[in-house]
């Protein structure tokens, strides 16, 4: 097989899977099926504040599992979905924003800056037109450079790293997402540190489970999946229930909220040329802005939507002094910052599919999708080429570029209609709406592991996660470091066998010392220049 009959039969996995249900005698492929499904459930969830697309996949993950199963046939369906559901939500974290200025997400709060004074003048519904576009056209840009960049990486990591250098990679980006996430670099690491401990448990190459403390309960070591929803989910909901209680359970008021201004310019029902064409320099910069941000694991959306504002604002004002300014109602205030924070997602998954290192938390689903399913083991292996024998993940990676693609056509086609008929969901109470995502996750979890003891550790897990976000300690990197434990130790004794169990093996290349040495200065380098943070 050459280069365009894995993508061919990649394409052909999406459109030609396991039918799901047919209409009128025509087949419906699951995996269309579940991009639609995850699709517009991802943007109902965005459309929740509380909520996020995170949230979504980890409660969908094991059901998803539960239902398809763990056959190589249940890799697209249930990847898709979860594709959708991250893409969804991007696109409906707006509406709260927009409508009821209340971000439901850090980045979404500078969408809030222009988007509620359009809505107050009574141009809510442009101002979701322009949401939309622009957050589809980051996302689309950023999905095409994910195709184009991640198989050339994985390539050259392939060619050109050994085992030595793939052990110091992995340090340097656990060094790197440790320094760059939180407001601490200390706490960073004890973040990672952490996870790496937590997946030494039970594990190892030794004839005897290590750190079991001779119990049959940690002699097999933590399930992933309890141990990353518990720190991940179940640890928000239990800051957010604490935080209810403190304010007397009562409905939580929506900051700002003021019902909208009068209707104005807002029955157009297509954002026409002349609307769009001042986006397009901000959405253009944004997305490139986003895509750059995004393919570094670790930093996330929020950076990206920061720097798409404070360059479209830059650049507005020397451009067009006469026009409205951004945080006053300006579109190009909201095609900025949608843009940018769209274009992340894509990237992300470039460290994913190309290294298997996941760079935000719905990577980490991803890759939680792929472990559990088997047959899809995210790296450089996957775009491993040869004529002569057949890769099947470089068909599953194809397809995942189709599911992507196939998301993309969907939000352009009937996201904006979806999006602005998610207004309600800004009016669910978070006391009604924490205990239910407290009690899908315990039953996603249950559904999944069938044991008592996975809803243990769970909880466990979810007091830890509780309990490190009111130390402003952010659960991330121990989530990251937890899923790279595993493969950091297996690299690091293969390489330590290869060289000869030479000690010194991270410095017996240049490569890796270089590695080392970038781990070393990454960690320096954020300390200094956050000297002040408190530990």
């Amino acid at each position: 097989m050459d280069l365009l009959d894995y993508a061919w039969a990649g394409v052909l996995a999406v459109f030609q899977g396991p039918v799901l249900f047919s209409i009128f005698g025509l087949s419906i492929s699951a995996t269309i099926a579940m991009v639609l499904f995850g699709f517009l459930n991802g943007i109902f969830v965005g459309a929740t504040p509380g909520l996020g697309g995170p949230m979504a996949m980890a409660i969908s993950l094991p059901i998803l599992i539960s239902i398809f199963g763990f056959s190589s046939d249940a890799l697209l369906p249930v990847m898709g979905c979860l594709i959708g559901i991250m893409k969804g939500a991007t696109v409906g974290g707006a509406v709260p924003a927009i409508l009821f200025n209340t971000p439901g997400t850090p980045d979404a709060y500078l969408t809030t800056l222009d988007g509620y004074p359009m809505a107050k003048r009574g141009e809510a519904r442009r101002a979701l037109k322009v949401a939309h576009f622009s957050s589809a056209s980051g996302d689309t840009f950023s999905d095409l450079v994910l195709i184009l960049c991640a198989p050339f990486l994985a390539t050259l990591v392939e060619r050109y790293l050994d085992l030595p250098e793939k052990t110091a990679l992995l340090i340097l980006s656990l060094s790197f997402i440790a320094a760059v996430i939180g407001g601490s670099v200390a706490k960073g690491l004890l973040s990672a540190g952490l996870g790496i401990f937590v997946a030494a448990i039970g594990t190892g190459e030794d004839f005897y489970p290590r750190l079991s403390l001779g119990t049959d309960m940690l002699a097999q070591g933590f399930p992933a999946v309890a141990v990353i929803l518990g720190v991940l989910i179940l640890g928000e909901v239990f800051r957010g229930l604490e935080d209810l209680a403190r304010s007397g359970y009562g409905r939580p008021t929506l900051p700002g909220h003021a019902p909208p201004g009068p209707p104005g310019n807002d029955k157009i029902r297509h954002l026409p040329w002349q609307d769009r064409r001042p986006l397009l320099p901000h959405i253009a910069r944004s997305a490139m802005i986003g895509t750059a941000v995004g393919a570094l694991p670790g930093i996330g959306s929020t950076l990206a939507a920061t720097l798409g504002h404070a360059a479209g604002k830059r650049r507005h004002a020397r451009k067009a002094p006469d026009a409205r300014a951004f945080g006053t109602g300006a579109p190009e205030g909201i095609a900025a910052t949608e843009a940018a924070n769209s274009a992340v997602s894509g990237a992300n998954l470039i460290p994913v599919l190309s290294l298997g290192i996941p760079g935000n938390a719905a990577a980490v689903f991803l890759i939680l999708a792929a472990d559990s399913i088997g047959g899809f083991n995210p790296g450089p292996a996957v775009f491993r080429y040869n004529q002569d024998a057949v890769n099947p993940e470089l068909i599953i990676a194809f397809g995942l570029f189709a599911t992507m693609l196939l998301a993309n056509l969907i939000n352009w086609t009937v996201g904006g209609t979806v999006m602005r008929s998610m207004a309600i969901m800004t009016r669910i109470p978070k006391h009604i709406l924490l205990p239910v995502v407290l009690m899908l996750t315990l039953t996603s979890i249950y559904v999944q592991e069938t044991r008592m003891a996975a809803l243990w550790f769970v909880i466990g897990f979810g007091i830890l996660g509780y309990v490190m976000r009111r130390l402003d300690i952010s659960p991330l990197p121990f989530v990251i470091a937890f899923i790279l434990g595993g493969r950091l130790e297996e690299t690091a004794r293969q390489a330590y066998a290869a060289t000869g169990n030479d000690p010194f093996f991270l410095a017996t290349s240049p490569i890796s010392a270089i590695f080392v040495v970038m781990s070393i200065s990454v960690i320096v380098l954020a300390q200094y220049r956050r000297p002040t943070t408190a530990s």
